[in-house]
C-alpha cells in the first residue's frame, strides 16, 4: 500500500507540474497514471476533469466530474464543473438539476455567495425554474435583500399564476408586500391580481444565450430515422460542423469568465491599450444578439431570417469560415445564387468545409448557369474526396493526377457527357455511407506501376487525359538526361495544347531552376501560386509560395500571401511560423517597428486563433527585446507583465521587470514584482533559486538597501541567520556613513525582529539611535 501512495503521489505532483506549465497533454497522463494507482481518488479526479477541459475535451470531462461527484456527494466544486459542462454540451436539464445541487450544497457549507451564484444562473438557463427562484427568495430574504427577495417572490407568483394556482400566487404576491411594501413591482402586480390580468414572466438573467444555443444545435443535430449508421453526406456533415463550431463561439463571447474570454482581454490590453475596449464590447454585443438569433431562427426552420442574422453578424466583425458556409447554404437554399456564391467562396479556402463548399457551388451552378462551369467543381471535389481515400504522403500525386481532368473537361463541349459527370460525383458523394463507397471503389481498382494510386475518377470517368500526361513524362526524361533546352521545347510545345493546365506551368518553373533562371522561375511560380488561389484550391498555392521562399527567402510578397493562405486554411501555427521568419527578416535588416508590427500580427492569429498557446512566450519575448532597443520601456514594462503572468518562473522576465522599474525610478514596484517572484519560488520550494536570484540582483545594484534587506530576509528564512545578520551589519555601517540614520535604525531593527543571541545590544543601539534624533 505504501508503494502504491508513493506512484500516487509523484504522479499527481508530476500533473501539477505540467498543469502549472499549461502542458495538459502531459498533465492528463500523470493524473490518469495517479488514478491507475488510486482509482477514484477525488482530488485526482478533479485535477484530471480540470486538464481534460483545458485541452477542450469537454465530454470526458463531463464524465470525469460526475463520477467525482458521484464519489463525493458532498463536494459543490465537482457538482458546480457537472453543471458548467454539461451547459456546454447543450444538456440544459443536467446543467439546471446540478447547478441547484451545487447550491444547497454551498448552502450546507455556509458559503451563501457562491449559493446564489448557482441558482442564480440556473434563472439565466430558464428564467421559469420554481425551485431556482424558490430558493434565492428564501436566502435574499434570511440575508436582509429586502429588493432582491421580493423580486423572487413575485417571479415565483408569476410562475404559479401560470400553472393556475391563484391561492399560493396571491401568497407569494403578499410575501413580496410584506418585505418591501411601497414597492412599485409589488403595487403592480396587486393590481394585475384584481383586475384578472397576467404577472409579467421573468426575465432571463444575463449569460444564458450561450447554453440555449448549443442545445438547440444539438437537437438539430439528432439523428433522423433516415440516416443510415454510417453518417451524413458531406454538405449535411459540414453543416453539423458550422452550426456546432457558431454555437461554442456564441458560448465564449456571452462567457465572460472562458479561457477564451480571457485571453482576448489580455491581448487587447497588450497589443490595443484600454481605449477602444468599450467600442470592441459594443460589436461583440452585436455579434452575440445576431449570431443568437441566427442560430435560433435556424433551430424553427425560419432559414430566411437565420441568414439575415448571420450576414448582420458579419457585418459586425465576425470572420468565421463556419459562419460563411452556413450563410452560403441557407443563400443557395433560398435560391438566392449570387450571394451563396460570394460566401461559398470563401468558405472554401477552409480544410473542413472545402469539400461541402464545392458540392454546393456544383449543384448550384447547375441551376444557375449550366453544366460548364459546374463540372469543374465537381471535379474538384471528387479530387478532395478522393485524396482522403490514401495516406497523406500520397494526397498530392492523387491530386496532381486529377489536373489533366479538369482541363480537358474545360474545353469538353458535349453537354450531355459534362451532365453525366456531374450526375456521376453528386452520386457518389452525396449519401451517408460516401466514405466506405470511396474505400470500396479504390479497393477493387488495380495498382498503377510504381504503386502510384490511380484517381478514382479513371472508374467514374471516361480518361481524356492521356496525351498531356505522355508529354510530361517525355519533358521529365529529356530533363533527366541533362537535355533542358529540349525539355523546354517539349513544355511549350504541350502548353498550346493545354495552355491552363497549371502542374504544366510548375514542371516549367522546375526547368527554369535547374537552368539557373531563378528569377524567371519565380515569376512563374507566383502567377501559378495566384491561378491555384483563384481556383480556391489553398494547398497547392501555399506548396508554390513555400518554393518561392525557398529560392528567395527576402520575397516578402510571397511571404505574406502564403501567410493569408494559410490563415484562410485555418493552418495557424504554420501561418504564426510564417510570421516568426518574416518578422526575424525584418529584425536583420534593422526595420524594427515592421519586426514588433509582424510579431503583434503573429500574437493575435495565436490568441484569436486555434494555433498552440506555446507561441505566446517566444512571441511576447521577441516583442519585449525590440522594445528594449528602442528605448521604450513603458511599453516593454508591459510585455515583460505579460510574460510573467503566462510564465511565473520565468527568471529573465522577473529580473526585467526589476530593472525596468528601477530605471524609471519605480522602486516600490519593483521591490513588489521582487517579493512576489520570491514568495512564488517559496511556495515551491525554490528557496535555494530564490537565493541565486536575488544574489545576483543585489550584486548589479550594490547601492540599492531594499535589495541587500531583501536577500537578508530570505537568508533568515532559509535558517542562514548568521549570513543575514552579518550582511545587515556591513548595510547598517554603509547607512550611518552616508548620515542616513533612518535607514540604519530600520537595518538594526530588522536584525532585532531575527532575534539573533546579542539581540539585547541590538536594542540598546536602536534606544540610542532613536534617542539622538
Amino acid at each position: 500500500m505504501p508503494a502504491r501512495d508513493d506512484i500516487f503521489q509523484k504522479a499527481m505532483n508530476e500533473g501539477h507540474s505540467a498543469a502549472w506549465d499549461q502542458e495538459w497533454t502531459k498533465a492528463v497522463s500523470a493524473y490518469r497514471r495517479a488514478l491507475e494507482a488510486v482509482p477514484d481518488q477525488p482530488k485526482a479526479l478533479g485535477s484530471l476533469g480540470l486538464a481534460l477541459y483545458q485541452m477542450n475535451n469537454v465530454e470526458e470531462a463531463l464524465q470525469i466530474y460526475m463520477r467525482a461527484a458521484k464519489i463525493s456527494p458532498d463536494d459543490p466544486v465537482n457538482m458546480e464543473k457537472v453543471a458548467q459542462l454539461s451547459e456546454r454540451v447543450g444538456d440544459l436539464r443536467t446543467a439546471m438539476e446540478a447547478a441547484i445541487r451545487a447550491g444547497d450544497l454551498y448552502l450546507k457549507q455556509r458559503d451563501t455567495d457562491k449559493a446564489l451564484e448557482n441558482w442564480m444562473h440556473v434563472t439565466s438557463i430558464n428564467p421559469e425554474n420554481a425551485i431556482a427562484h424558490s430558493r434565492l427568495a428564501q436566502v435574499h430574504e434570511r440575508l436582509g435583500h429586502g429588493q432582491q427577495a421580493m423580486m423572487e417572490y413575485l417571479a415565483i407568483a408569476s410562475i404559479l399564476q401560470r400553472a393556475g394556482n391563484a391561492e399560493k400566487t396571491q401568497e407569494m404576491v403578499n410575501k413580496a408586500q410584506s418585505l418591501m411594501p411601497n414597492s412599485t413591482e409589488v403595487k403592480q402586480a396587486q393590481t394585475l391580481l384584481k383586475t384578472g390580468q397576467l404577472l409579467p414572466k421573468p426575465i432571463r438573467a444575463k449569460g444564458g444565450t450561450g447554453p440555449i444555443r448549443m442545445a438547440q444545435v444539438k437537437q438539430l443535430q439528432q439523428p433522423n430515422a433516415s440516416r443510415t449508421a454510417s453518417g451524413l453526406d458531406p454538405i449535411a456533415e459540414a453543416r453539423q460542423k458550422a452550426l456546432t463550431q457558431l454555437a461554442e463561439l456564441l458560448f465564449d463571447y456571452s462567457d465572460d469568465s472562458s479561457p477564451a474570454a480571457v485571453e482576448r482581454k489580455g491581448l487587447s490590453a497588450i497589443m490595443k491599450g484600454t481605449g477602444s475596449i468599450s467600442a470592441q464590447q459594443s460589436e461583440q454585443t452585436k455579434v452575440i444578439l445576431h449570431l443568437g438569433q441566427a442560430i435560433d431562427a435556424q433551430s424553427k426552420g425560419n432559414s430566411t431570417l437565420a441568414a439575415e442574422e448571420m450576414e448582420a453578424a458579419l457585418d459586425a466583425g465576425l470572420n468565421n469560415p463556419a459562419l460563411y458556409f452556413n450563410l452560403g447554404l441557407l443563400r443557395m437554399n433560398g435560391e438566392r445564387y449570387e450571394s451563396a456564391q460570394r460566401f461559398l467562396q470563401n468558405a472554401v479556402k477552409h480544410n473542413d468545409y472545402a469539400l461541402a463548399s464545392r458540392l454546393l457551388l456544383g449543384q448550384m451552378l447547375i441551376k444557375k448557369s449550366g453544366v460548364h462551369e459546374a463540372v469543374i467543381e465537381f471535379l474538384e471535389a471528387l479530387k478532395l474526396a478522393d485524396s482522403l481515400t490514401v495516406p497523406a504522403d500520397r494526397a498530392d500525386d492523387i491530386r496532381q493526377q486529377y489536373e489533366p481532368l479538369v482541363e480537358s473537361y474545360q474545353n469538353e463541349k458535349d453537354e450531355t457527357a459534362l451532365q453525366k459527370v456531374c450526375d456521376n460525383v453528386n452520386g457518389l458523394l452525396m449519401r451517408p455511407d460516401w466514405r466506405e463507397q470511396l474505400h470500396k471503389t479504390r479497393e477493387q481498382m488495380p495498382k498503377q506501376d510504381g504503386n502510384i494510386p490511380a484517381p478514382l475518377a479513371d472508374v467514374i470517368l471516361q480518361a481524356q487525359s492521356s496525351s498531356v500526361l505522355e508529354s510530361m513524362n517525355r519533358i521529365n526524361q529529356l530533363a533527366r538526361m541533362g537535355s533542358l533546352r529540349s525539355a523546354m521545347d517539349e513544355a511549350y510545345d504541350a502548353i498550346q495544347h493545354a495552355p491552363t493546365y497549371l502542374p504544366l506551368h510548375i514542371l516549367m518553373g522546375d526547368l527554369l531552376v535547374q537552368e539557373g533562371r531563378t528569377p524567371d522561375a519565380i515569376v512563374k511560380y507566383g502567377v501559378v501560386a495566384h491561378a491555384y488561389g483563384v481556383r480556391g484550391e489553398v494547398p497547392q498555392a501555399s506548396k508554390l509560395l513555400r518554393r518561392i521562399i525557398q529560392l528567395s527567402p527576402m520575397d516578402m510578397g510571397a511571404r505574406s500571401r502564403l501567410i493569408d493562405q494559410l490563415v484562410a486554411r485555418g493552418q495557424m501555427d504554420d501561418a504564426v511560423q510564417e510570421y516568426l521568419e518574416l518578422a526575424g527578416i525584418y529584425y536583420r535588416l534593422a526595420e524594427l517597428d515592421m519586426a514588433r508590427k509582424t510579431y503583434t500580427n503573429a500574437l493575435r492569429i495565436v490568441q484569436q486563433g486555434s494555433a498552440s498557446r506555446d507561441w505566446n512566450i517566444h512571441i511576447l519575448q521577441r516583442m519585449a527585446d525590440i522594445d528594449m532597443q528602442r528605448l521604450d520601456w513603458k511599453q516593454a514594462l508591459r510585455v515583460f507583465e505579460q510574460i510573467r503572468t503566462l510564465a511565473p518562473d520565468d527568471d529573465a522576465a522577473r529580473s526585467q521587470l526589476i530593472e525596468l522599474n528601477l530605471r524609471m525610478g519605480q522602486q516600490e514596484r519593483a521591490l513588489n514584482e521582487l517579493e512576489n517572484y520570491v514568495s512564488h519560488l517559496e511556495s515551491q520550494n525554490k528557496g535555494d533559486l530564490a537565493f541565486t536570484f536575488l544574489s545576483d540582483l543585489v550584486r548589479e545594484h550594490d547601492s540599492l538597501p531594499l535589495l541587500k534587506r531583501t536577500l537578508a530576509a530570505l537568508l533568515h528564512r532559509l535558517g542562514r541567520t548568521n549570513e543575514a545578520i552579518s550582511m545587515l551589519d556591513q548595510l547598517g555601517e554603509v547607512l550611518l556613513q552616508n548620515n542616513d540614520k533612518q535607514g540604519a535604525m530600520e537595518v538594526i531593527n530588522q536584525i532585532v525582529l531575527m532575534n539573533p543571541p546579542n539581540v539585547e545590544d541590538y536594542r540598546v543601539l536602536l534606544n540610542q539611535m532613536r534617542k539622538a534624533l
